[in-house]
């Protein structure tokens, strides 16, 4: 029985690992394979403890080997191994598995050849967060930046020259030449200022200020262009989520995308914690709620209906009946939308033919509710 489970446990284990996902066990190799790498480079540390921190490096090796050969053999089966092997997750796995052994079959030094552990950090780079969002936003952005990017290298050659042209007779040794003039360019407009290169001719210094001046505009609008397309990304990323919760609702499903993009952009959101009481029973009601994301639970006579994502309720204060019929009360951390009754009455003001729909609505509940 028990080397049932063993093998059943390893078969989900081979099965989660052959998705191209990242599972647990993959996290805790990536963290303790750097974490045992950066102990290598610590001299007394390794010396202390060296046969664990190698026990710990192999061990992570080991299971980042056995992870590519089980995807290459799933893609294999499913005759998608050359597009597995090209793709940019095969290309890290194929690396993460066998940079390390080449280099010590080259002969590379073993504490050297280690180092190259440090690309297994790129395994983690598919499951962070936000991470295909900022992906479209360089590329939707692509332009601005880039033309950024020219003003960015003008400004650093025109300075670099006319550092060189103001400072090589007094500073030969450190504005000799253009390529050395560079440096001091890159390091002020980027305003870092190490100081190890700095003019001290008048006309100079005053090139200096504004090159100075110039790096806080260039980055300013770098900034300002990611922080513009990533509020866009995330607008159009809730309007999405909004659009299908809404689009689930039964009077709401038979209008038009412009009356349910009406109705997306007059919800609000409202975050609560858990067994927070959002409707109480016999309450004046003015709105209704979505479910976005979490759970809620109604308390009808002899027993509690559960509320899950994309679910909606308290529709009849919408309906004509201000009355709240049940007490609602969130399970656990949830994040609703709300209709109020003063936009829902401006939407049918401006989509008469939803006033049928909401009748037949209003109709229904009330004969469930009876």
């Amino acid at each position: 029985m028990s080397k049932r489970l063993v093998l059943s446990a390893l078969a989900q284990f081979t099965a989660k690992t052959a998705g191209r996902n990242m599972t647990k066990a993959a996290y805790v190799a990536v963290a303790a394979g750097v974490a045992a790498m950066v102990v290598l480079t610590a001299a007394p540390a390794y010396d202390a403890a060296h046969h664990w921190v190698d026990a710990v490096l192999w061990t992570c090796l080991a299971y980042f080997v056995f992870e590519w050969l089980v995807r290459l053999r799933h893609m294999a089966r499913q005759g998608r191994l050359a597009l597995y092997v090209f793709s940019s997750s095969g290309v890290v796995d194929t690396i993460g598995a066998l940079a390390v052994p080449v280099a010590l079959i080259a002969a590379v030094e073993p504490r050297t050849a280690w180092l190259l552990s440090i690309l297994w950090v790129l395994k983690v780079v598919p499951g962070i967060p936000g991470l295909r969002q900022l992906r479209r936003v360089l590329v939707l952005e692509s332009g601005p930046l880039l033309s950024v990017l020219v003003i960015f290298l003008m400004v650093v050659f025109l300075a670099s020259v006319a550092e060189y042209f103001l400072e090589r007779d007094v500073q030969p040794a450190t504005f000799g030449s253009v390529p050395a003039a560079l440096w001091w360019a890159v390091v002020t407009l980027t305003t870092t200022g190490y100081g190890d290169v700095v003019p001290i001719t008048p006309l100079g210094r005053m090139v200096a200020s504004l090159v100075m001046i110039c790096g806080v505009g260039v980055f300013g609008l770098w900034t300002g262009i990611l922080a513009t397309g990533f509020a866009a990304e995330t607008r159009r990323d809730n309007f999405l989520k909004t659009w299908e919760t809404v689009s689930k609702v039964p009077f709401f499903a038979t209008l038009g995308p412009a009356a349910i993009a009406d109705v997306t952009h007059m919800l609000r959101t409202m975050d609560l914690p858990a067994r927070t009481t959002i409707i109480r029973k016999g309450q004046q009601g003015d709105c209704m709620y979505f479910i976005a994301a979490g759970e809620a639970e109604v308390e009808l006579p002899g027993k509690k209906v559960p509320l899950g994502e994309g679910a909606f309720f308290g529709e009849m204060a919408l309906l004509g009946n201000n009355l709240r019929g049940a007490n609602v009360t969130t399970t656990k951390v949830t994040r609703l939308l709300v209709l109020d009754l003063v936009d829902f009455r401006l939407l049918m003001a401006r989509h008469p033919d939803l006033a049928e729909t909401i009748d037949a609505e209003a109709r229904r509940r009330a004969q469930e509710n009876e």
